[in-house]
């Protein structure tokens, strides 16, 4: 029996909910837009029913427009705005909220994932059946286009996770994610978030899938990070995350009589 995700205030009744949500959050890429779009598009002709949520995150460039003048390229997208920047991960927790699918794919909107790696992702976590929780795909990046001081920055971060949460994962902050959107929405909050997944979801019991993804060099413009502040609010959170998988106890199994 498929799960039916709860409604949201977003979310349109009038069509029965997709098996598949595919959340991008975006901040000033008005420029990648339409290229991305484009690339979902004919990416996208082979799944199964889906729907495309693209959230900004506050941008003062032309973002929003952009994505509205996408639907001609990809009909039925779409766009969720924050009325001010309140960073990614908050930005990606609206856009599964507003989402209807049972399973959802995140991917970032500035060109550098490839979204054809989508459905073979989905693929993998639908071969692990319908046991509860679902599996948590990770679109582990084998070979990085960044510079060499971002992938400096990105391996030393993803080692200092892995050795203190020992989640397994050797691409945490990998951008694209796939899970079931009720998984998600049993996990705590806070920004940064989504850098913990494989932390957090093994937590509550879902098995961790690592999948080889191509890596890009972005389209147009640059991150909106320094090298510096990733690390500084990386060893911060990484403590954070410590401490919340101490106080959260979970059962290994339920039982109903």
């Amino acid at each position: 029996m498929n799960e039916q995700p709860r409604r949201s205030a977003l979310v349109p009744d009038t069509e029965p909910p997709p098996l598949l949500s595919i959340v991008a959050a975006v901040l000033n890429e008005a420029e990648n837009i339409r290229p991305v779009c484009a690339e979902m598009a004919d990416a996208f002709r082979s799944l199964p029913p889906h729907e495309v949520v693209f959230v900004d995150d506050g941008s003062t460039d032309g973002t929003v427009a952009a994505l509205l003048a996408a639907r001609d390229v990809l009909p039925g997208l779409r766009v969720v705005s924050h009325d001010r920047r309140c960073g990614k991960s908050a930005a990606l927790r609206t856009g599964i909220e507003a989402s209807r699918g049972t399973w959802i794919a995140t991917i970032d909107g500035d060109g550098q994932d490839d979204p054809a790696e989508i459905a073979p992702m989905l693929a993998h976590a639908l071969e692990a059946g319908p046991a509860m929780p679902g599996p948590l795909v990770v679109g582990v990046r084998l070979k990085r286009h960044d510079t060499l001081s971002r992938r400096f920055a990105t391996r030393f971060a993803n080692g200092l996770r892995r050795r203190l949460l020992n989640d397994g994962c050797p691409d945490t902050g990998a951008p694209m994610k796939l899970f079931r959107r009720a998984d998600f929405l049993r996990l705590p909050q806070f920004e940064g978030v989504h850098r913990f997944l494989p932390a957090l979801f093994g937590h509550y019991g879902s098995p961790l899938i690592c999948y080889p993804v191509r890596h890009r060099a972005r389209l147009h413009g640059s991150s909106k990070y320094t090298n510096l502040q990733r690390a500084l609010v990386g060893i911060r959170d990484t403590a954070g995350v410590i401490w919340l998988q101490s106080r959260t106890h979970v059962p290994a199994r339920l039982t109903e009589r």
